[in-house]
């Protein structure tokens, strides 16, 4: 145990967080691990990080430190210090075209790295699945490789040099030295001089160099971080015939931060890969084809050969976002294997693939090779890469776990080792997962077991066991890529024998006397079965929510299915809507896995309470959620925070008072309804009365607050039934959602939509004075919106059906009926059933046109340029292509989608006043750069009110509706 003592004299530039809600969130990484740290802290600069080590020093602490936190391995688990190096260095330093080099700091991730190298023709090779996140510190740490480590290698063959600060705060600048240069720093009275000492001291022992050499992986294998690299230390003119230079970064890659923090890194850079590709895939009936056809696809130069089974490809099929990705996948396959070509001409590139085909067909047993095209091998591979995340999904207890999926062996052993790992799996009775990087003799395997029960914990313990023996066996590497972490450090000492584990004791010692940094990881460390991340055999709390979880098994296990892999983590170059206020404050505080593990956490560990959600820091953490549902599409695991965040806030102000404003947000349909326009709309105009309305609804000064059309739209269709009335022969009956928005604030664009559907030539049916509950499921009211939801659905599925479908204008209150209506009537069948026949309009008029019930004869053929931003329920729920393709109908309408995530507005977050900064950061993301680079010809189009307020208020722009769009284009039919 840790004395107590007071942080109070580590004065940071940066941040220091003790509170329990940041002790919760960084207590976990992606790994089955979780122990609570002492604090978080975020270093501004490397002056911070040297108070931090002699902090640490000084008070016999240690530091654990962080990147994106994705490590599988628990690397970034301890009882410490975590120093999250994410926020502040992330920068490029030093970038030398000539020759193909760059410095960067730490926290520089990878794939915003390649962005920066593109122009350059220039890119940093090694590609993990978390490349849009993983950091080029992590990958250091890591020593990480990826996809494509069998053309490019792994990132220790690319770091040139690295720049430290060691245990005492000295730095250290590590790089090839010559052999007049390593005898020169053998002669240094300082630290590094010390350094050098005994490090050679160390190498230039006979015994150590046999033991390394015997028990080492097979040199062939370059995916081998098992340890401390002593091996790529020894292959050095120093101490053997090679003509490599020494240099002591190679050590620090892959040391997983136990030996120095890592300033800055300087990277050997690589040719982009030749411009033509294409990718074959191969399916295979059974696992054993599959892995038997490995070597003889790797007789070509092949750029990706990855595998991928049947496990993981069924997560696939009920996923948002990646059941459109299958596209390639024929009949049932029990596994696959990817296979990228490339080549800089067209010829060579077709020479290539003919020979691959030839391979496949006389060499292996695929049943089926699909060719995909250059265009679509992203979608490929973005399926590969969603993987990991995809398996959390697997089951509710019962996980695919990381422990044996690291392992790599020589190609040559590939098959035989796969069979014998498959006579272990059969004695525990498993179904392994299998997936990833086939062609480098690396798969992830993955046994599933449920850590929850003692059973589960004891096969854990023994399968790692084995697999370890069998590892050593083959003279393979444990620690492919993943590291050791505490998973796999607990079996180093067998895989490298005592003569090597006894000289990684004495590397740590060398570089880390007091162990400070990270301890327990590669060396020493705790139990593999301590400080899991659940406990054995517990009673589960059980937990009564209004909105259904059952498909997840409640609400706790929905959080669990979050398991690190930190997807909501990318920055703005990823073009990526998850998550939207991480993204406008890099705050780990502020992403999908944060509020997931809090929910997981505090709801597990509750404090004293009968209400286990009356927690100020669950409020905390879901405060900066604006319930834009990207997390629903694009998290792999499908993690949906915002129906967490309302059910919070459902059973939270149960037991505590709801501000005033929340009652006023939530029921603005009531004001709407029995204020008058006029009225209303003369408190908005006059600038004390509206500054009076804005103070009680704590609505920003800023904020123009919404006129209410002069008439609503139930009344402009009483008053127009004529008008409105069916034409004797219509194509199709269509019922129009009026909701609450439409009809008091956009009764214009509800007008539009009607005459819109009429004049071509759709009988229009109302089902009058309904309301979505859309803001009262956003302010967590959802007693009120279950019975609005229950209502609504009784009423409607009674009329609505594949023949007379349900349409809405507004995406969020349509598109309830999609999703929270589900929940809120527990999946019960007329819901579902509701729920098939439910479009958007866009959804229905594209679809129409489609089957050529519109055409493009019926509109206008003049030219006009458009700009679309398409609301965040539509992202997640539906897709934006559907307003692009409405608006394609006028043949000589030039539209272009913004690549955005949400406005900022969300509702009524933007509006409120201490939301309000934040909201604007999130319009700066993509949004308002794009329009305001948009000419004033061009007309913006954004289907969501809360949408079009934020553009008007933010920048002056009238947007305007599709449907208004489209009405206007109108011929007079």
């Amino acid at each position: 145990m840790f004395e107590s003592y007071s942080f109070s004299e580590l004065k940071l530039k940066g941040q220091l967080f003790t509170d329990r809600l940041h002790k919760h969130l960084y207590a976990t990484d992606a790994s089955v691990y979780r122990e609570i740290p002492q604090a978080i802290a975020y270093p501004k600069d490397s002056s911070d990080v040297i108070k931090l080590i002699n902090f640490a020093k000084t008070k016999h602490t240690n530091l654990i430190f962080r990147t994106a936190g994705t490590s599988l391995a628990g690397q970034c688990v301890g009882n410490g210090i975590i120093v999250d190096v994410s926020k502040y260095f992330t920068k490029i330093i030093d970038f030398n075209e000539k020759k193909k080099t760059i410095t960067v700091q730490p926290g520089v991730i990878r794939d915003d790295l390649n962005a920066f190298l593109r122009p350059y023709n220039l890119q940093f090779g090694p590609n993990t699945s978390t490349s849009n996140r993983c950091m080029i510190g992590g990958m250091v740490g890591n020593n990480s490789s990826g996809t494509t480590s069998i053309k490019y290698g792994v990132t220790r063959d690319k770091v040139e040099a690295l720049s430290c600060i060691l245990d005492d705060g000295s730095r250290i600048e590590l790089k090839s030295l010559t052999k007049h240069q390593f005898q020169e720093k053998l002669k240094l009275n300082s630290r590094e001089g010390d350094l050098y000492r005994r490090i050679h001291q160390l190498l230039s022992n006979e015994s150590l160099q046999k033991a390394v050499k015997d028990n080492f992986p097979k040199p062939e294998i370059h995916r081998r971080n098992t340890g401390y690299a002593l091996d790529a230390l020894l292959e050095t003119e120093l101490y053997s015939e090679s003509s490599q230079q020494f240099n002591l970064a190679k050590l620090i890659c892959g040391s997983e931060g136990t030996l120095a923090f890592i300033e800055s890194i300087t990277l050997n850079l690589d040719q982009l890969p030749p411009k033509h590709s294409v990718m074959i895939v191969a399916h295979f009936n059974t696992i054993t084809d599959c892995l038997n056809s490995v070597k003889p696809v790797m007789e070509l130069p092949l750029y990706t050969c990855e595998m991928m089974d049947k496990t993981i490809l069924d997560c696939t099929k009920s996923s948002l976002k990646y059941k459109d990705y299958r596209f390639f996948l024929k009949g049932d396959p029990k596994a696959i294997l990817m296979l990228e070509l490339r080549s800089d001409t067209l010829e060579r590139l077709k020479q290539l693939e003919l020979e691959l085909f030839e391979i496949l067909k006389t060499k292996t047993n695929s049943y089926y090779n699909s060719l995909i095209n250059e265009a679509s091998i992203f979608k490929v591979l973005e399926l590969r890469k969603a993987g990991l995340g995809l398996l959390a999904n697997i089951s509710k207890d019962t996980k695919a776990v990381a422990c044996i999926e690291d392992t790599a062996v020589s190609l040559e052993d590939f098959a035989q080792y796969m069979a014998d790992f498959e006579s272990i799996m059969k004695r525990f009775k498993q179904s392994a997962v299998y997936y990833a990087h086939a062609g480098a003799g690396e798969l992830h395997l993955r046994p599933r077991l449920n850590l929850k029960t003692s059973q589960g914990v004891a096969d854990f313990k023994a399968i790692t066991h084995e697999v370890a023996h069998l590892v050593k066996a083959y003279k393979g590497s444990f620690s492919g890529e993943h590291g050791d972490g505490i998973v796999r450090s607990n079996f180093t000492e067998l895989l490298v024998g005592d003569v090597c584990y006894l000289a990684f004791n004495s590397l740590k010692t060398i570089f880390d006397s007091d162990q400070v940094f990270n301890p327990g990881k590669i060396v020493n460390p705790k139990p593999i079965d301590k400080n899991l991340r659940y406990k054995t055999e517990r009673t589960e709390p059980d937990f009564d929510t209004i909105l259904d979880f059952s498909p997840e098994g409640g609400i706790l296990k929905a959080a669990e299915n979050c398991n690190g892999s930190g997807d909501c983590r990318v920055s703005t170059q990823a073009n990526q809507a998850m998550c939207p206020s991480y993204q406008a404050t890099t705050n780990e505080k502020d992403t999908t896995r944060a509020r997931a593990n809090a929910l997981r956490e505090f709801l597990t560990h509750p404090t004293p309470s009968k209400n286990a959600f009356n927690q100020t820091e669950l409020k905390q953490v879901f405060d900066l959620c604006v319930s834009c549902k990207a997390c629903k599409k694009e998290c792999p695991s499908n993690v949906d925070v915002a129906s967490f965040k309302a059910e919070f806030l459902q059973h939270y102000y149960k037991s505590n008072s709801r501000p005033l404003a929340d009652y006023l947000l939530a029921n603005l349909s009531l004001v709407y309804k029995y204020l008058p326009p006029t009225f209303y709309n003369a408190i908005v105009k006059n600038k004390y009365l509206s500054l009076g309305l804005k103070s009680i609804s704590k609505i920003h000064v800023k904020r123009n607050l919404p006129e209410l059309s002069k008439q609503s739209l139930h009344t402009i269709i009483k008053n127009k039934s004529n008008t409105f009335s069916s034409k004797k022969t219509t194509q199709k009956t269509v019922y129009l959602f009026i909701d609450e928005f439409t009809n008091f604030i956009d009764a214009s664009i509800g007008e539009d939509a009607i005459n819109l559907l009429r004049k071509l030539n759709y009988d229009v049916k109302f089902v009058q004075q309904l309301e979505s509950g859309r803001a009262l499921i956003s302010k967590g009211f959802l007693n009120r919106a279950q019975k609005i939801a229950k209502s609504n659905v009784k009423l409607l599925s009674e009329i609505i059906s594949a023949e007379t479908p349900l349409i809405g204008i507004e995406p969020s209150a349509i598109l309830s009926f999609r999703d929270e209506y589900l929940r809120l009537n527990h999946h019960n069948q007329a819901s579902t059933e509701l729920a098939k026949h439910t479009y958007l309009i866009e959804e229905f008029i594209a679809n129409e046109f489609k089957l050529g019930h519109i055409k493009s004869s019926q509109f206008t053929s003049n030219s006009l340029r458009l700009k679309i931003h398409t609301h965040c329920h539509q992202k997640a729920l539906s897709n934006s292509k559907f307003t692009f393709d409405v608006l394609n109908i006028p043949k000589n309408y030039q539209p272009t989608l913004i690549t955005s995530g949400c406005c900022g507005m969300a509702g009524s977050f933007g509006y409120e006043k201490e939301h309000f900064q934040v909201s604007q950061a999130m319009g700066e993301l993509f949004l308002f750069p794009s329009i305001r680079k948009t000419s004033t010809n061009t007309i913006i189009v954004a289907n969501g009110t809360s949408c079009r307020h934020q553009i008007k208020d933010a920048l002056q722009r009238t947007a305007k509706h599709p449907v208004s769009v489209l009405y206007e284009a109108l011929i007079d039919c």
